[in-house]
Formats: C-alpha cells, sequence, structure tokens
C-alpha cells in the first residue's frame, strides 16, 4: 500500500484530509482498490498513453476486470451525485448551468452520444437520457423518440447535447438540420428547446447563444 512520507496510506489521507490532495492516479488507485507500486506504474503508463484521465478509464487504466469493474462503479456514483446536484437547482437559467455537467457526462467518449435534458415549465431537471449513440462519425436521432420521452417525462422545455469525438465543438450544418427537426417536432406538443451544447475538448459551444435554435 503506497504511504505518504511513510506514515499515511493513501485510503487514510483521503479520510483524514480529503480526495482534493490526491493526484488524478491517485484517485484511480483508490477508486479501484488497487494501491501497490506496481498497479500505480500501470495506471501512470495508462493516463500517459491514452491523453487524459477520462480517456485512460474508458480504456481500462491498465487494470484488472474485476479493478475496472470497481473503477467503473465509482464513476458511475459520481456522475449520478453530478445529476442529484444539477437537479436540486431551482432552475437551469443558462447555458453555463448545464454546461459543466454536460461536459463531464460526454467528453472523450469514442463515439457519438445524443442527450436531453428534460426540464418542467419552471426549468427544474426532471430527467437526463443518453438516447442515442452511434460512431465516430456521427449518431442517428429520432425526434419521434425524443417526443416521445418528453411525453412520458411530462416536460414543458428540453436541452439537447451531443458530442463531437474529433474534439472540435463547432456546429455542423446536420447538427444545425437535426435541431430544427427536434424543435418543430417538440413544438407540436408544446415543448420549447433552450439550447442545443455541442461537447468537444474545450468549452461546449451552446447554438442558441449564437442563434442557431
Amino acid at each position: 500500500m503506497v504511504r505518504d512520507g511513510g506514515t499515511m496510506t493513501l485510503a487514510q489521507r483521503v479520510l483524514a484530509l480529503g480526495a482534493e490532495g490526491l493526484t488524478a492516479v491517485e484517485l484511480i488507485a483508490v477508486a479501484a482498490g488497487t494501491t501497490n507500486d506496481a498497479a500505480m506504474d500501470a495506471i501512470r503508463a495508462a493516463v500517459a498513453k491514452a491523453g487524459s484521465i477520462r480517456a485512460a478509464i474508458n480504456q481500462g487504466a491498465g487494470l484488472t476486470t474485476a479493478k475496472r469493474a470497481r473503477l467503473a462503479a465509482a464513476v458511475e456514483l459520481a456522475k449520478r451525485c453530478a445529476f442529484e446536484e444539477l437537479a436540486a437547482r431551482p432552475a437551469l437559467t443558462s447555458p453555463r448551468d448545464s454546461a459543466a455537467f454536460l461536459k463531464a457526462r460526454m467528453t472523450d467518449r469514442p463515439y457519438e452520444v445524443f442527450a436531453v435534458l428534460f426540464l418542467d415549465n419552471r426549468h427544474r431537471v426532471l430527467a437526463f437520457e443518453e438516447m442515442f449513440r452511434g460512431t465516430l462519425d456521427g449518431a442517428s436521432v429520432h425526434p419521434r423518440e425524443v417526443v416521445r420521452a418528453a411525453l412520458e417525462h411530462n416536460a414543458a422545455a428540453c436541452i439537447f447535447a451531443h458530442n463531437h469525438p474529433s474534439g472540435v465543438a463547432e456546429p455542423s450544418a446536420a447538427d444545425r438540420n437535426i435541431t430544427h427537426q427536434l424543435r418543430d417536432a417538440l413544438q407540436l406538443i408544446g415543448v420549447r428547446v433552450l439550447d442545443h451544447l455541442v461537447i468537444g475538448s474545450g468549452e461546449p459551444t451552446s447554438m442558441a447563444a449564437r442563434g442557431l435554435i
């Protein structure tokens, strides 16, 4: 077990001082339950090779199957906590309110994902759904399925988001077209489209802020 200055293990540091002081490699090791030197070296090498923390986690971070499962469970738990925090907000009033949550959920995916935040008439979060998955080149989005989900959640408004695996958060012509199709379809049932965020390696791009909704 790795010790800090020969006195505290990583687990003890987390409990005594909080997790904020740990490096990304140390956090992965603690979450996976494997903090010996060999495991730490393997995780460190995996992060360096992958180029980012999330990419390393998606690729297994040099861990065994059982350790990868523990890490995946820890990551999913963090995502659910983030959603609870988002849902507890009185209302989403700007792209920044939802951008951090959506970026954390969707950055560094090796394939394109189209997701929807469903909101009530006060713009409070009702649900988050990853509705469509695709390949490196794109995901097929079906307006009928989005309308069905909006009705199931009794939504009054929604925010779309999708990632670009290339890392470039620039809306394409296809992005604009599907946004308008979805806007028109949802308008028929009284649901407003507030924004469509494009997630890349930097800051998400708000199509609403660009006047593209």
